[in-house]
């Protein structure tokens, strides 16, 4: 029921109000306070009001904070003295998709036993409804102008940039207020919350962002900022009209927030140039799974300074373990103000990656069968998500798709041949398997 994002899917098919319902009384259950909020799709409304009904069935409080970021949500767990949150909200998902993602106190999301625990409750079917002078209350509230002061006040600098914003239509505003608190010139793009996504598709990637890289690139800006639709993501655009691919912001956040002997946690599926980059300032590489939920608890460890996914999940454990978009965007404006984010790439290693996709009709024998003949044929094998194996030429990485019948091949090199070369030893294997 639960993936490491939640629960996510079509509306009215695998997202329901019974389904939102049974999950809020599993929650209720074992919680006395909780705090909810939702991104701008419509069907987030009637989601929330199952949602908030199951829980208050149960005697739980519920502190609703209406259309705000996932990350607001996250934060306010704590701010409001709450024992857990949930955010209403399909992320970079398109508009006939809703979901729900569950929040501890501390701003992680809810672990593997949090998310068994939660499921085990569901499939019981068994909630001990209080009687009607029992019911929990729900309170309205707004946390927005709260997440707007911490980021801030955590802020020593004083901005004085040019900084297009497109929030994709989303729930992003926190970051052009903060961005404008700490003296950014700032105008936005698709800034209108309308849980359709008419400006462009909720996710923030370089194809669906072409019109704010151009926009950056003909006008008088310092930088490009871009959200998903619960503004937990975060790309951005350098000042002459680059967009930073994922790997890139990845290693210069890392090397910004990490000292020498320090180390972060980054996916399975991150470039090679990030760990070479990070190498050269000392700085080690902690790799998981797929997921922001592993690489925040990987962050807890006492010597990651940071953690982050080429997809935009940006983590700073020192501020909270949740992705912050907002908080994530006025990093890069102060990283820009100074150094521009264009010269902060000239100095970064670019290997040639290569990826296929191979369809198949049963992930799992598929995958199983290429764990065997990988372990048997190569040295340096990770089993942690997929199969990764490093070579000396490079690197490949064979995973299952999560949601299609697909094995999805990455590979790696410092050479355009040995990357070509490794994609084809990986998907050899993978079509051996089948």
């Amino acid at each position: 029921m639960f993936g490491t994002s939640g629960i996510r899917g079509p509306v009215g098919e695998e997202v329901t109000a019974a389904l939102s319902l049974r999950v809020g009384r599993a929650l209720g259950a074992e919680t006395d306070r909780v705090v909810v909020g939702r991104d701008p799709r419509e069907s987030g409304a009637l989601l929330v009001d199952s949602l908030a009904a199951g829980i208050r069935e149960l005697g739980t409080d519920v502190v609703d904070i209406g259309v705000a970021a996932t990350p607001t949500v996250a934060r306010a767990v704590a701010w409001e003295n709450a024992d857990a949150g949930v955010s209403v909200t399909a992320s970079h998902n398109p508009p006939e998709d809703n979901g729900l993602k569950l929040w501890q106190p501390s701003g992680q999301a809810y672990d593997a036993e949090g998310r068994e625990r939660i499921t085990a409750r569901i499939e019981a079917d068994e909630p001990e409804l209080r009687p009607w002078n029992e019911l929990g209350e729900r309170e309205i509230a707004d946390a927005a102008e709260r997440h707007v002061d911490t980021l801030v006040s955590g802020s020593e600098a004083t901005l004085n940039l040019d900084v297009a914003v497109d929030l994709g239509n989303g729930a992003g505003r926190v970051s052009v207020d903060a961005l404008v608190e700490t003296g950014c010139h700032v105008e936005t793009v698709n800034a209108q919350p309308d849980g359709r996504f008419p400006g462009r598709p909720s996710e923030p990637t370089s194809e669906n962002c072409e019109a704010l890289a151009t926009l950056v690139a003909e006008g008088e800006y310092d930088l490009g900022v871009t959200h998903d639709g619960d503004a937990d993501r975060m790309r951005a655009v350098a000042g002459n009209g680059t967009f930073l691919s994922g790997d890139a912001l990845l290693a210069l956040f890392a090397a910004d927030a990490a000292e020498p002997g320090e180390r972060v946690a980054v996916p399975v599926d991150t470039s090679l140039a990030v760990e070479d980059y990070l190498a050269e300032r000392d700085i080690g590489v902690t790799r998981t799974p797929v997921g922001d939920v592993y690489v925040a608890a990987a962050a807890t460890e006492p010597d990651v300074a940071f953690g982050g996914e080429p997809s935009g999940a940006w983590i700073w454990p020192d501020e909270t373990l949740c992705p912050d978009g907002a908080l994530a965007a006025l990093r890069v404006a102060e990283m820009a103000a100074e150094e521009p984010l264009e010269s902060r790439l000239a100095a970064l290693p670019s290997y040639p990656i290569r990826r296929a996709n191979v369809e198949v009709e049963r992930k799992r024998d598929v995958m199983a069968s290429v764990e065997t003949g990988v372990l048997d044929d190569y040295d340096d094998v990770s089993t942690l998500d997929g199969v990764r194996v490093e070579t000396e030429r490079g690197w490949f990485l064979i995973r299952a798709s999560g949601t299609q019948p697909l094995i999805r091949v990455t590979a790696e090199a410092r050479e355009e041949a040995d990357a070509k070369k490794l994609l084809a030893e990986a998907r050899e294997l993978v079509e051996s398997a089948r």
